[in-house]
């Protein structure tokens, strides 16, 4: 054999012999097991490359390995399993175009505040910023991932990866919460030797409870409210059940943006839920002399644009400072994790004395809204009754950005734990199946809803392989169109011709048999309801087509409040 058939042969030139990269013996893949199973995790999600490979069977020999077909649904698949349990989501990519593929998809994972590690492979590290046309290079790869992440690190030394990953975990664990980027060499990946580390931070995470006499403020102020309510945004996910006390002791309606639903069950009587913007409940808000906001931005898509009447007593915890009264006046700030001063407050409110007709207002309010959008969206009422009397309490109810997700799985179909609530929190379409595939890895033990249009499955047709695959209990919704409803709307309200918005529609039926999926044609809510508790009797997957144009009565146009310059 000659010199060259000697060494580890791809087109990125390494010098390494090819024997010291063979899969069998230690090496970084036993480093990334171990982090893992110190973490709690024991599933990865991933796209198999030559720049990740020891890392990808370490994980498939010792721990489980599950394959997607592009990269922004791995980062996905890995958000979904974060939301789901709580714990951290790992997601392996390639360098290059495989790290690019997945930067999309990190930003979803970083408006989520989603604990997502993200170890993506490199070139040699000799090769890196050397621009010599290596396979996969990319000059300014680090950069991009600190920019799509909420940390961003580069093993560069062999006896570094343990610590690097270490640290990573703790990063992750650290609210406030976001993804972080492991970026790792390949020779790095092959060379690491777990006995040949070098010694590990053991500091525990941060965290960071807020000054005593700040939450003591905040306490006299609640004291002193008659009309109270709660406004839960994602700061609150991980609360628990302190934030329910909580609001039972004070007496407070519990609002929440779409990334807060399920911090308190919706089907809690003091539970309005993501209805700030309906007008009676905008007539609540007004009528009440004091808001608790709990890791919520208030963002202008929540608040009719900053003009929703909120109350003038406004007491805000936020682990940002710079957040504290950003978009709206605060009375009191605590900069604190809530996790820590929701408990404090509970036990620093004493005595109350609420409006006595207070409670009853907070019912009727949220009643009138969900009365409302109930009858402006025509069939889909049945629907989502049909989903919620069906599914388990605590099945995974994950949507993608289309009509029926914004419109009313976002509002109507109720949540009952954060944990459950898996949506498209930066508003990037097709994202919905990847997320879908990752909660049921997460959740085998209920099915798993995925509420997606025909536009957005046809972003990543191919993860209905790994639906095909791997056979988790997906009942795949898809509300078929046959192009972009929304901005069709959007056109037709504004009295412009379509552009853009009519898509050629594979027929579904024909490529999920393809795969070997369940597929079932409705096209009104009785025939859902069947094909419903069929697909939920079965644990494995299926599909659910909805012919959104055959519906009756039909659903009102949604129009989204896009201001337009």
């Amino acid at each position: 054999m000659n010199d060259k058939a000697a060494m580890h042969t791809s087109t990125e030139g390494h010098e390494v012999p090819a024997e010291s990269l063979g899969s069998e013996g230690p090496n970084g893949g036993d480093i990334l097991v171990q982090v893992m199973k110190d973490a709690g995790v024991d599933v990865a999600f991933g796209v198999i490359s030559i720049h990740n490979l020891p890392l990808v069977q370490a994980v498939d020999r010792e721990l489980r390995f599950v394959p997607m077909r592009h990269e922004a649904a791995v980062i996905n698949a890995a958000d979904a399993y974060a939301r789901t349990t709580g714990r951290i989501g790992v997601a392996l990519t390639s360098t290059g175009t495989g790290a690019g593929n997945a930067a999309g998809s990190m930003l979803e994972a970083l408006t989520a505040g989603s604990r997502v590690l993200h170890v993506t492979g490199n070139v040699n590290a000799n090769l890196i910023g050397e621009h010599t046309g290596a396979y996969h290079e990319v000059p300014r790869q680090l950069a991009m991932l600190q920019a799509v992440s909420q940390h961003a690190m580069r093993i560069q030394t062999a006896r570094q990866a343990r610590a690097v990953l270490t640290d990573a975990v703790r990063l992750l664990d650290t609210a406030p919460h976001g993804p972080v980027s492991v970026d790792w060499p390949i020779d790095l990946q092959y060379t690491a030797d777990p006995d040949a580390q070098n010694k590990v931070d053991e500091r525990e995470p941060a965290v960071r409870t807020g000054a005593q006499r700040d939450v003591e403020r905040a306490a006299k102020v609640l004291r002193e409210a008659a009309r109270p309510l709660i406004w839960a945004g994602g700061g609150a996910r991980r609360v628990g059940p302190p934030l329910t006390v909580l609001a039972e002791v004070w007496g407070a309606g519990v609002l929440t943006g779409t990334n807060g639903r399920g911090s308190v069950a919706e089907d809690h009587p003091l539970v309005i839920g993501n209805f700030a913007s309906d007008e009676a409940v905008a007539e609540l808000i007004a009528e009440a002399d004091c808001l608790l906001t709990i890791g919520s931005h208030l963002r202008p898509s929540e608040t009719r644009n900053g003009d929703l009447p909120l109350p003038a007593t406004h007491v805000q915890i936020d682990l940002d400072a710079d957040a504290l009264g950003r978009n709206f006046p605060v009375t009191v700030g605590v900069q604190a994790d809530a996790t820590v001063a929701v408990p404090a407050l509970v036990e620093a409110l004493g005595e109350i004395a609420i409006d006595p007709d207070w409670t009853g207002r907070v019912a009727e309010a949220a009643a009138s809204a969900r009365k409302n959008l109930k009858g402006a969206i025509g069939a889909y009422a049945p629907i989502c009754d049909a989903l919620r009397k069906r599914l388990p309490r605590h099945s995974p109810i994950v949507r993608d950005v289309t009509i029926p997700g914004s419109s009313w799985g976002n509002r109507l179909l109720a949540v009952h734990d954060a944990t459950d609530n898996v949506f498209a929190a930066g508003g990037g379409i097709g994202q919905g199946l990847a997320m879908a595939v990752g909660a049921a890895v997460a959740r085998p033990e209920v099915p798993v809803l995925a509420m997606v249009g025909d536009g957005g499955l046809a972003v990543h047709l191919g993860e209905l392989a790994v639906l095909a695959g791997e056979k988790p209990h997906v009942v795949l919704v898809v509300f078929n169109d046959g192009g972009y409803g929304v901005l069709r709307n959007m056109q037709a309200a504004a009295g412009d011709p379509r552009h853009g918005v009519d898509l050629a529609t594979p027929d579904f039926g024909r490529l999920a048999r393809a795969f070997g999926l369940r597929h079932t044609l409705v096209g009104d809510p009785e025939a859902f309801d069947k094909a419903l508790k069929k697909a939920l009797k079965k644990p494995r997957p299926s599909v659910i087509e909805v012919d959104v144009l055959a519906l009756d009565p039909a659903p009102a146009a949604m129009v989204p409040p896009v201001e337009v310059p």
